[in-house]
């Protein structure tokens, strides 16, 4: 017999503006324990000292994770030039250093190497598994690893500011597995003087803004309270990405079951993936074909 999960059975969304110094597994534990829910996961990792929006799902908005972390997201950060560290940020000991510092003109050329449909390999103290284990936990033992490059959609990398030689502060808009420290040691390198992150703040992921968000400190004023319960969003800002589908009555009973349902007709190509609704509710997400969504996911919400 299955264990019976203990905490309330809610579902939606809480957007947390994280604050460094705390992992993100930490924020969506404490978020799930605010809200005494049962089951709660989040939209894509923040390093533990980067800022910005975590987006906690909670419940059956959990299935709605990988539609957000797909989507893509909006990056502000600033780039120390003149070191390499070996985590690519400033939590990391200094590996290399150059008293080169290139120009603004140098700078916005050397950007655009960065744009479009690029290749990039993950820091050395990333969360990308070689052989079955993390890299960061083979960084920490202090072994070097030859990782993969990996594909990398950037829509926009601009310079926002340049506040002194040492530094200079950039926007990205880039799509799923970015790593922000693996742009600033390239872009370093591209310079021929070094480079890593010495702060990152997320200001939005898909349909999330940070400056919507929650901080830590105000979960906690209002935990366990249905002030809380009041910030939360609906499942279906999860699939804001995603076109919506009416679903008929009949229709939505055979989705809810797995099955086939009829749809209320739409514009959508064969095998477009989309969500379908009853009564303001999301009912599954698949794909339409002829008339009908073919569900892979199903939402249970009463």
């Amino acid at each position: 017999m299955a264990r019976k999960r203990k905490g309330r059975p809610i579902s939606g969304w809480l957007v947390v503006d994280k604050p460094a110094g705390v992992t993100s597994t930490a924020v969506v534990n404490k978020v799930r324990w605010a809200l005494g829910a049962q089951k709660a996961g989040h939209a894509g990792t923040l390093d533990p000292a980067a800022t910005g929006v975590l987006a906690v799902a909670l419940g059956e908005a959990t299935k709605t994770v990988p539609y957000v972390t797909d989507a893509l997201k909006c990056y502000r950060f600033m780039v120390r030039l003149g070191k390499a560290t070996t985590t690519d940020d400033a939590e990391g000991t200094v590996t290399a250093e150059s008293a080169a510092r290139p120009s603004d003109a140098n700078i916005a050329a050397a950007l655009g190497a960065f744009r479009g449909d690029i290749e990039q390999v993950p820091p050395q103290f990333s969360a990308v598994k070689v052989e079955g284990e993390r890299a960061y936990d083979i960084a920490r033992a202090g072994e070097e690893m030859e990782l993969a490059a990996r594909p990398l959609r950037v829509e926009r990398l601009d310079m926002v500011a340049r506040p002194d030689a040492d530094h200079v502060e950039l926007e990205l808009v880039c799509g799923k597995g970015g790593y922000v420290r693996a742009i600033a040691r390239d872009l370093g390198a591209a310079l021929g003087c070094h480079g890593h992150v010495a702060w990152l703040r997320r200001l939005w992921s898909g349909p999330f803004d940070a400056d919507k968000g929650l901080s830590v400190a105000r979960i906690d004023a209002l935990a366990q309270s249905p002030a809380l319960d009041a910030h939360l969003r609906p499942l279906e800002a999860g699939l804001a990405g995603l076109p919506e589908l009416h679903a008929t009555a009949e229709g939505a009973a055979r989705l809810r079951n797995g099955n086939p349902g009829m749809v209320l007709a739409s514009d959508l190509e064969y095998g477009d993936e989309a969500w379908a609704s009853y009564d303001g509710k999301a009912v599954a997400v698949g794909r339409y074909k002829a008339g009908e969504l073919h569900p892979h996911r199903v939402f249970n919400l009463s």
